[in-house]
């Protein structure tokens, strides 16, 4: 407790909690480290390995490439892959040409897919191949111009006007025109927050907010990361701000390896821990399920995790402590938002941690509990409010929606829209979403996102989702529904019908139809009636 006090005292003042953030771009930050560990390995990915001067060399041929095919600073180069080597190169050699990367996740649909790429104006995108002909489809509705297909094995031709990974990086000449770039001004990365037309918001998250949240990762963590020498297990999607920031820019920082798997798949992950010995594995609660709970997990050499850094969804404690059992590891817990690059606090390796808490802010974070109503009073300690935040991490705004800006960033603070609590000592704890969200496997679910899909089946007159717990996704989606009268439905049916229009992790697992829904005086559903409901059953 007394070293918890310490830190506290420290760090939780803004004015006293100055760590150096480095002036720097992020393709500065690699090439630091490719300074430092050029020789050291830096992708291990299904026995191939690249060390960082290989890397190196991949993410200059790319960016010569993307210039060479006229993309210029400031132009939205889109990735929608898999975790592998090619999201990496993609990633900084996008950076390297002054671009600003756009991620995709890959489960989206033709229509999610063609809003994000119309509002971000993107006109390349690298795209696993198997998705290849989803992004044909739409191309005529967008303004891409270049196609750029990675295969993470033998497989079908692609059409001859778009470019394999390989024939694109054939097209650098050799050169690569010096860009210069203002980390302060300059986007670095459009997040986008959901994934449905008119919903979505690109998060603009700058080269100095992201290289600052690796920094500040590194800060909180340094007692447990050696630099140059630890493994991190990358099975988190490198398209989800999390994965993007905990496993590669972090990892990069500090010159360690990513051992890098495109799926969660447990026999899978837990052979790729048995042969690869990694030290750190952030992830989030359904993969430690999963392992935990995997009756020869303790033959697989999970004794080699260190540090596990737990996201997306609260862990519950039980589970914490037989993972903890299993592997010696600590699982420490954090909370983080898009649009804060994305993590603002976890439970400290050095200090106590607190089960059902986020735990601290990290270095550099000033953050403080403030009534619901009007945001600008600061509510007692143990007293619930909206949970804001200030530090260098925080976004320039959302792309595109100056008035959305107005309403999340506030007198340079960033509302999280979450309902939380504060302790004496500074630990957060997350009581509840204020903008609905629903994380499903660390995925995040916005319920209108879904709602607007099954209002638009011939059959429904009222539909409204909710989050429900669920013991291996943490959430999952439920759907109520009211049907026309005179119309007759399935659950298969409305479910297979959602299955046609949303990725699927948004898709419900559980339809219930019902004659009426809860709602106000003024007709609102209420949707937390509902939760209610469910809670008590």
């Amino acid at each position: 407790m007394e070293n918890n006090e310490k830190w506290f005292a420290k760090y939780t003042d803004s004015m006293s909690n100055n760590v150096d953030i480095p002036h720097i771009s992020l393709p500065e930050m690699l090439q630091n480290t490719i300074n430092k560990y050029g020789n050291h390995e830096a992708i291990s990915f299904y026995g191939k390995k690249f060390t960082y001067h290989e890397v190196a060399n991949m993410v200059f041929a790319f960016t010569s490439a993307l210039q060479q095919s006229g993309v210029q600073k400031g132009d939205r180069v889109a990735i929608m892959l898999p975790n592998c080597p090619q999201y990496v190169v993609s990633y900084y050699g996008a950076l390297n040409a002054g671009g600003i990367v756009t991620q995709l996740n890959p489960m989206l649909v033709e229509r999610e897919l063609e809003y994000i790429l119309n509002d971000a104006g993107a006109e390349t995108i690298v795209v696993f191949d198997s998705i290849y002909p989803r992004v044909k489809s739409i191309q005529s509705k967008t303004q891409l111009k270049n196609i750029i297909t990675v295969s993470l094995q033998p497989s079908g031709k692609i059409q001859e006007e778009d470019d394999t990974f390989e024939s694109f990086l054939a097209k650098q000449n050799g050169q690569v025109l010096p860009v210069d770039i203002e980390p302060e001004h300059d986007i670095a990365v459009l997040q986008y927050t959901g994934g449905t037309t008119g919903r979505s918001k690109g998060a603009m998250l700058t080269h100095r907010n992201v290289v600052a949240n690796a920094v500040q990762s590194y800060e909180f963590f340094k007692e447990e990361i050696i630099m140059g020498q630890e493994k991190c297990l990358t099975v988190i999607p490198l398209f989800h701000v999390f994965g993007m920031s905990s496993c590669m820019n972090l990892t990069i920082l500090c010159g360690n390896c990513l051992i890098m798997l495109p799926r969660f798949d447990l026999e899978e992950v837990l052979q790729t821990i048995k042969k690869e010995q990694p030290t750190v594995f952030p992830g989030v609660p359904t993969m430690y399920v999963a392992i935990t709970n995997h009756p020869k997990a303790e033959e697989y050499g999970i004794d080699s995790i260190k540090t596990c850094n737990s996201g997306s969804a609260p862990m519950p404690v039980e589970l914490l402590n037989e993972f903890e059992r299993k592997t010696g590891a600590k699982i420490l817990e954090g909370y983080g938002l898009s649009e804060a690059s994305p993590t603002t606090h976890c439970n400290p390796p050095f200090a106590e941690r607190k089960a059902g808490t986020v735990g601290l802010g990290l270095p550099n974070t000033a953050y403080k509990i403030v009534d619901v109503a009007t945001g600008k009073q600061e509510v007692p300690i143990g007293e619930l409010g909206e949970l804001i935040i200030s530090g260098p991490q925080v976004m320039k705004g959302y792309w595109n929606m100056p008035e959305e800006t107005a309403v999340t960033l506030r007198d340079g603070w960033l509302f999280t829209g979450d309902i939380a609590r504060m302790d004496e000592e500074g630990y957060v704890s997350i009581v509840d979403r204020k903008k609905d969200l629903i994380i499903a496997s660390g995925y995040n679910v916005y319920p209108r996102d879904i709602e607007e899909v099954l209002y638009e089946h011939p059959s429904v007159q009222e539909a409204v989702v909710i989050g429900i717990p669920d013991e291996y996704r943490g959430e999952t989606v439920k759907a109520f529904i009211v049907l026309k009268s005179g119309k007759t439905a399935t659950e298969e049916e409305m479910i297979e019908y959602s299955r046609k229009h949303l990725a699927t992790y948004k898709v419900p697992r559980f339809i219930e139809f019902r004659k009426e829904l809860p709602k106000t005086n003024v007709g609102k559903i209420l949707r937390r009636a509902l939760r209610e409901e469910v809670l008590k059953q």
